[in-house]
């Protein structure tokens, strides 16, 4: 689905994510929304621009949280800032660069591409039992918050955050979330 691309929006993000049931019925379906580029985005591309150390890593994963069972009664979750530099779930699960698809992609058509472009299109699907929750640290599998993360200076940082209404996920059911950076 192609989004309206303008030059002088700068680097911003967007994210859908479509629950499907065990049988592959879409349950739930987010709609295109924003979600916060983080400061430590900004020290990522200036580390790839300058060349030279601190060593820079891309993409090393997605990361999915519980965020806090409290933003389920009102006022929600609070808004992603752009000074987030970790989920609130101390211990995330981390869906790992192999298992994400990552691609160029046309911000007008909408379609990927082999030839670099201004946007990068992330697809992460959390199949049936992932994360592996419940676990100690996580009563539920109810998800509420994510996070790319790439490295810098050989420590793990946040691209982008996002917290969200929660995504009960039960043991059968998949979660594809697909995230686009626009630069």
């Amino acid at each position: 689905m192609p989004i309206t691309d303008n030059a002088g929006d700068g680097l911003h993000g967007r994210f859908r994510d479509v629950l499907r049931d065990g049988a592959g019925e879409v349950r739930w379906d987010s709609g295109w929304l924003k979600n916060a580029i983080v400061t430590d985005f900004r020290r990522v591309l200036a580390g790839f621009i300058r060349g030279a150390p601190p060593a820079v890593t891309g993409i090393v994963g997605l990361r999915v949280g519980a965020g806090l069972a409290a933003w389920d009664s009102p006022p929600g979750p609070p808004p992603a800032t752009p000074d987030a530099t970790a989920l609130v779930d101390p211990s995330p699960f981390t869906v790992a660069r192999g298992d994400l698809q990552i691609d160029f992609v046309d911000p007008v058509t909408g379609l990927t591409s082999a030839a670099p472009t201004r946007s990068l299109q992330i697809r992460a699907s959390l199949g049936p039992n992932v994360p592996p929750w419940p676990d100690p640290a996580h009563p539920t599998s109810t998800l509420r918050e994510f996070g790319l993360v790439a490295t810098l200076g050989g420590a793990d940082v946040l691209l982008n955050y996002r917290t969200h209404p929660a995504i009960a996920k039960d043991p059968a059911s998949t979660l594809e979330r697909t995230i686009w950076l626009v630069f």
